[in-house]
Formats: structure tokens, C-alpha cells, sequence
């Protein structure tokens, strides 16, 4: 198990002996799947996929921690991990100081190599990373265009119609998943990329009380009469028959409701 670059947390990875190599794992998992062996069933469906890996992306954690220092320092002594001891194997990695040429300053004195974090040289390197992987999906025929949309948010005249700039945003996505937040954000600025549209503030709620001080009513609503504005609304929706019959003098006249009501019953007694 290896520190993740991204989380600063532990995550498996597959490291071959022989040759000398890392591999990636990543694990396919539905909630409905098994798998038919045999003659049987077995539940789970778990599908573990192994990749190979930079193995330059687990020690940029390490780098840049050591760089905090600010000197230069032998590897084995920046490759120091006491929860995640496993580290010490991405040392025996072939090749490896050609690798650190990508991401690190490098001094030699006593015919022993010193190594200082580079940002500089690794933006560049991870530059070629993205071009890399911008390769790899035109080769594969991916279309990313909307899923450059959706997953940085971007608004409609902010993306460009020109596939090559979304291929950019997409494979700076990837590469994204494997670099620390910061660093992500100065590829972002190295490649000149577009900054995702800022989301536009809520309003206020109106259940929100702003300030302690009373609240003045902008307009006098007592200068209206209240009796009136009904009236008003009421003959509004009135028809011309309903008008006319308004107009008529109905005193003397029993309201048709008193036809309907219950009568009283007269009880004659003597007292």
C-alpha cells in the first residue's frame, strides 16, 4: 500500500518484482453483478484492473513535503514514510534517476545525488502528460465535448467550438486525479485554460432578518380604502345582468336564504 498523492491517504497498488514495475488498481463494481465459473455462480462481480503507472506521481508527495526544507536532499532520506513504510520500493524502480531528471534540481557531491523539488520542471512534465493523454483520446475517437460542460461547469459562450480546447480540459481533468489541488490549479494557469464561470450568489432568504433595525413601509397603504378596493374588485368581475340587478331597490324584500331556514316553533303555554 502507497501514499495517494491526491488525498494523502493509503490506496493499493500492484508492484511487480520482476521486471520492477507499478502498477495501478482499479476496481469495476455494479450492484447487480456475479460472475459464472465453472459450473457455478459466484457473487460479487468485483472486476480488479491493473495499469501501469508513472511511479513519478506517488513521489511528488514526497518531493514537495522535503522541498518545504528548501535544500537539497539524498532520496533516501525524502522517501520516509512511517505509516506507509512500503514506500522504500519505489526506490528500487529501474531508471528512476532518469525519471527525477522531470520533476527535480539535481546535485551530485561526493559521487552522491542530492534532489530538490522542481515546480518548473514538473509543470512542463506534466504538460507533456496531458498532450500525452489528449493523444490517447483522439486515438480512441472520445468525444469529451460535453462532458468538458458538465463536469467543469463551464456556461455556454465560455466553451470554444474548437475540439482541441476541450481535449485540453478534459485530459487536464485526468491528470488532475493524480496531483494535488494546487498543483492542479497552476497547470490549469501553464496550459491557459478557461477559469470555470463563478455560480451567481442566491438572493437573500426573506425569512432572513438583515438588520435589527425596524423596517419603514416605502408607500402609505392606509390611504386606501380597504372597503372600496373590494367593492371595486368585486363589481370587476361581475356580468352586465348581475350589474343591473344590483342597481335594483330591493328593500322590503326577503333574502332567498330565509326561505331555507328553519322555522321557529311557537310554544303557548300559561305561566
Amino acid at each position: 500500500m502507497f501514499r495517494f498523492v491526491l488525498t494523502g491517504e493509503g490506496a493499493l497498488y500492484l508492484f511487480n518484482m520482476c521486471p520492477q514495475q507499478l502498477f495501478e488498481i482499479k476496481v469495476f463494481k455494479e450492484k447487480h453483478h456475479s460472475w459464472f465459473i465453472n459450473q457455478s455462480v459466484q457473487s460479487g462481480g468485483l472486476l480488479h484492473l491493473a495499469t501501469p503507472m508513472d511511479p513519478l506521481f506517488l513521489l511528488l508527495y514526497y518531493l514537495k513535503k522535503a522541498d518545504k526544507e528548501g535544500k537539497f536532499q539524498p532520496l533516501d532520506q525524502v522517501v520516509v514514510d512511517d505509516m506507509f513504510p512500503d514506500c522504500i520500493l519505489l526506490l528500487k524502480l529501474p531508471e528512476l534517476e532518469k525519471l527525477l531528471q522531470h520533476v527535480t534540481e539535481e546535485k551530485e557531491i561526493d559521487k552522491k545525488k542530492y534532489y530538490k523539488y522542481s515546480k518548473e520542471k514538473t509543470l512542463k512534465w506534466l504538460e507533456k502528460k496531458v498532450n500525452q493523454t489528449m493523444a490517447a483520446l483522439k486515438t480512441n475517437h472520445i468525444n469529451v465535448g460535453a462532458r468538458v460542460q458538465s463536469s467543469a461547469f463551464f456556461s455556454s459562450h465560455q466553451v470554444s467550438s474548437d475540439k482541441e480546447e476541450d481535449y485540453i480540459c478534459y485530459a487536464h481533468g485526468l491528470i488532475s486525479d493524480y496531483i494535488p489541488k494546487e498543483l492542479s490549479d497552476d497547470l490549469a494557469k501553464h496550459l491557459k485554460l478557461p477559469e470555470p464561470s463563478a455560480s451567481m450568489p442566491n438572493p437573500p432568504s426573506k425569512k432572513v432578518k438583515l438588520s435589527d433595525e425596524p423596517v419603514e413601509a416605502k408607500e402609505d397603504y392606509t390611504k386606501f380604502n380597504t372597503k372600496d378596493l373590494k367593492t371595486e374588485k368585486k363589481n370587476s368581475k361581475m356580468t352586465a345582468a348581475q350589474k343591473a340587478l344590483a342597481k335594483v331597490d330591493k328593500s322590503g324584500m326577503k333574502s332567498i336564504d330565509s326561505f331555507f331556514g328553519v322555522k321557529t316553533k311557537k310554544i303557548v303555554g300559561k305561566i
